[in-house]
């Protein structure tokens, strides 16, 4: 542990990705439960901000950031950004729903605890069961991974 003399307080604020397709992505986190928070529009520096948290956490809150006149800087492969984790009350009805309107499950909730997709802007997103494990199941427990995650 670093020992500060002057400690710097800090506190979590929210975490930005960058989207191609804002209405895409705002479809694809509508699904994984999200809600819209508040948005900032920028004519000047031609950028849109939408702010999105799971229902009662408007604390912890994902910032899509979306320029207008697209984004040459955008990489072809977001892993560099790690991922985004989210508690979810039924992986398997989650990710059945995501996958009822098109999402890939990257990584299938074999072991009733965690998956991994990606969002159209090819994020990864981490869902993780919320408490113990739920028992393994059909189709999951088979179900092979597709692509990387």
């Amino acid at each position: 542990m670093i020992k500060r003399e002057n400690p710097v307080s800090i506190s979590y604020y929210h975490v930005m990705v960058r989207v191609l397709d804002l209405e895409k992505s705002l479809a694809f986190y509508n699904l994984l439960g999200l809600e819209e928070i508040r948005r900032s529009v920028s004519e000047a520096g031609r950028y849109t901000n939408v702010f999105l948290a799971a229902p009662g956490q408007p604390e912890t809150p994902l910032e899509l950031t979306y320029n207008w006149d697209g984004d040459d800087a955008m990489p072809s492969d977001s892993r560099h950004f790690g991922h985004l984790a989210y508690l979810v009350d039924d992986i398997y009805g989650l990710c059945q729903k995501l996958m009822d309107n098109g999402v890939t499950i990257n990584r299938p909730p074999r072991d009733g605890h965690m998956a991994f997709v990606r969002s159209p802007d090819n994020i990864s997103i981490e869902l993780l069961q919320k408490g113990d494990a739920l028992p393994p199941q059909e189709p999951w427990s088979s179900m092979e991974n597709t692509g990387h995650w």
